[in-house]
Order: C-alpha cells, then sequence, then structure tokens
C-alpha cells in the first residue's frame, strides 16, 4: 500500500491571515474547472482557512469577479 504525502494548509505555511476576495489567481487554485469550491481534503486546507476561503470565493462570485458556473 502506497502512503499519501500529508498534505499543509498552504495559509498556514506562509502565515496568511486574511485571505482578500479581489486576489483572484490565489482564488482560482481553490475551484475545480466546473466552478465548485474544492474540499478541504483536496485542497489540504485547515479548517479555519478552509472557512475564510470560501467566504472569499463567495464574495468574488457576488462582486462579479469569479463566475458561479462555468460554460461547458
Amino acid at each position: 500500500m502506497v502512503k499519501k504525502r500529508k498534505k499543509y494548509c498552504r495559509f498556514c505555511v506562509q502565515k496568511i491571515k486574511d485571505i482578500d476576495y479581489k486576489d483572484v489567481e490565489l482564488l482560482q487554485n481553490f475551484i475545480t474547472d466546473r466552478g465548485k469550491i474544492r474540499t478541504r481534503n483536496s485542497s489540504g486546507n485547515c479548517a479555519k482557512h478552509q472557512r475564510k476561503l470560501a467566504r472569499a470565493i463567495k464574495n468574488a462570485r457576488i462582486m462579479a469577479l469569479l463566475p458561479f458556473v462555468t460554460e461547458g
């Protein structure tokens, strides 16, 4: 059986406290190709930062910086 490498929260490692909804390039890393928010298991975020990330993505969608869904 192959052991999976433990994923670390990118925000904890880089000591980022606030996730800005205007940083679209960062937020796009945590969205699937269909426009859904990636889960904690797939992104490797801790619970605290996953909640902040989800709120930032939702704010960016409301401000029309990110799409709600992608056409395809």
